[in-house]
């Protein structure tokens, strides 16, 4: 009998390092993994889109598309690479016109991307219709996400005085129904996988099960099932989903994953030799990776805000306590039925055990992302007004149920968390609420992000925004960024073809200063060089005059041969 295959998405390159460490792995780490990689075979690895492109910029003067390149040099023929994109957005938090969306996803498929994850922030669909054309048109998978989310969350208290004041607060917005039918309209637009992205670790085991089962039933493409660990059903949620029937999971190699990462693939492969489950790997490959990992971890340490270093195990030969391994056994059982609070209570075992951080009860609790948290906690801090965050936390809801409940995902995730927290500033000031409001709030209640989960109310939109009706961006106002002459550097264009050209159009600041230093350090060193070769040349004739008689040297002297 064959045995299931599972594919394993590895993020390590891209959201581990990015969840974990501020995005600082540098080409030279990367480098030093590579062969490991390439010897491993995973079905598929993530190793750009995200902050990747902004951060290997602003913070390791690298370039994006350089990284890329090497990285699809190493791994040619072994494993898809794969990237992450907001749809119509892209990275920024505006829409961009269609030339932009084509020229991105044909360049990142020429310089070696696979897999395109494409996702929306709303989950409107019509922001991902282009890029699914174009990734397709060029040879590249179409991996089209439906973004996973929770309905706000409102004390009975809240809803009784919401009914008093004769408004009914929605429920029962993002249901199983829900995402099977946003996975059904990306099917017909050309999707060649469908992916679950859990981006805040929300999605509970027993939903897991369910919302998978179904979309195996309903849906002919590929499924993959991405998560987070942070709230802490990350773990007992991968695993319910493999029980399930998925064809792809998402982890990263353990020196690299847990707490606001994935799951860590050595545990999923353990669960996965005990289901007779094949990923595929080669198991040594994968140890090897995690060792390496570990040094690194250690060079990051500046950004390592846990400094848990998971225990070290050789995972083409686990040896386990016997009780440990009992736990993955009673996991399995309590998955395959349904038994969720002591999977939960099974699972935070075993990651304690490889010593994974805990799950972060206040991210829990608020049912929002991790980074939303903590940006939303660092705004207070910065005005003196941490105190106010319990506050700030109650108005999430309200905020994002007056602004057409967008799922909780950047950059939505931000918008509402920024604005909560201008609300909160606002009564305190005993100003109304909305007195101080970010362009990114106006810009989403206008419409110009698309199509919300719930209508706004018009009297809403038009207090915000001025309009009451949806208002599209109009991409025809677009304004392309400028690509200035460096006259000072020999009259060279910033921008000096199309790979940097769409670095300017998507990170406009940030771009601009990594291309100009770029130039800088060319024109220097070419100067530089210039003078070696000219004193070579010198030392060179200096060789040969040294070589003369008197008589020969005294000739050429007369004769300006030589003028030093």
């Amino acid at each position: 009998m064959m045995k299931r295959k599972l594919l394993i998405r590895d993020l390590t390159l891209r959201d581990g390092h990015q969840s974990l460490f501020a995005t600082r792995m540098n080409q030279a780490q990367i480098d030093k993994l590579l062969p490991y990689y390439k010897e491993a075979g995973f079905y598929a690895m993530e190793v750009w889109g995200g902050a990747v492109p902004d951060s290997v910029m602003r913070f390791l003067n690298e370039n994006p598309w350089t990284r890329l390149e090497k990285i699809k040099e190493a791994m040619e023929g072994v494993s898809k690479l794969a990237a992450l994109s907001r749809g119509r957005n892209l990275f920024g938090y505006n829409p961009y016109p269609e030339y932009v969306i084509e020229g991105f996803n044909r360049n990142a498929i020429q310089s070696g991307i696979d897999i395109m994850r494409i996702f929306d922030a709303l989950n409107d669909v019509r922001n991902m219709k282009t890029s699914i054309k174009y990734v397709k048109e060029n040879g590249g998978i179409a991996d089209c996400t439906v973004c996973y989310t929770v309905d706000p969350k409102f004390s009975t208290k809240e809803r009784v005085k919401a009914l008093f004041h004769g408004k009914i607060l929605p429920n029962k917005i993002f249901t199983k129904d829900y995402f099977i039918n946003l996975a059904k309209q990306l099917e017909k637009l050309g999707a060649d996988m469908i992916s679950i992205k859990d981006m805040a670790g929300l999605i509970t085991p027993e939903k897991t099960g369910k919302l998978i089962k179904t979309l195996k039933e309903e849906i002919s493409i590929p499924i993959d099932f991405h998560t987070h660990c942070t709230p802490g059903y990350g773990l007992a949620s991968t695993l319910t989903a493999i029980i399930n029937g998925v064809d792809i999971v998402d982890t990263s190699i353990g020196s690299f994953a847990g707490g606001p990462a994935a799951p860590s693939f050595e545990i999923i492969q353990i669960f996965c030799n005990k289901l007779g489950i094949d990923t595929g790997v080669n198991l040594k490959a994968a140890t090897k990776i995690c060792k390496e990992l570990r040094k690194i971890r250690e060079d990051l340490a500046e950004y390592d805000s846990y400094k848990l270093f998971p225990i070290e195990i050789d995972i083409s030969n686990p040896v386990l306590p016997k009780e440990i391994d009992e736990l993955f056994d009673l996991a399995i059982y309590e998955a395959t039925e349904n038994k969720e609070e002591n999977l939960l209570e099974t699972t935070l075992e075993i990651e304690k055990y490889f010593n994974y951080p805990e799950p972060d009860i206040m991210v829990k609790k608020a049912e929002i992302p991790g980074g939303m948290y903590t940006n939303m906690l660092s705004q207070l801090k910065q005005l003196k007004l941490e105190n106010l965050l319990p506050r700030v936390l109650e108005l999430v809801p309200v905020v994002r149920i007056a602004a057409g409940c967008p799922p909780l995902v950047t950059p939505t995730s931000q918008i509402v968390g920024v604005q909560a927290v201008n609300c909160v500033i606002d009564e305190n000031k005993g100003v109304p609420f909305y007195t101080n409001k970010s362009i990114q709030f106006v810009n989403l209640v206008k419409g110009i992000y698309g199509k919300t989960p719930i209508p706004i109310e018009p009297a809403f939109r038009e207090f915000i925004a001025g309009v009451k009706k949806e208002t599209p961006y109009d991409t025809s106002k677009y304004k392309k960024q400028d690509n200035p002459r460096l006259e000072e550097f020999g009259g060279v264009f910033l921008a000096q073809n199309e790979k940097e050209e769409l670095l300017l159009e998507l990170f406009p600041s940030v771009a601009n200063t990594f291309l100009r230093k770029k130039i800088e350090e060319k024109f220097w060193s070419d100067i530089f060089k210039k003078d070696e070769e000219k004193k070579n040349k010198i030392q060179a004739e200096k060789d040969i005059y040294e070589q003369l008689s008197t008589e020969e040297k005294q000739k050429r002297l007369e004769e300006g041969l030589y003028n030093f």
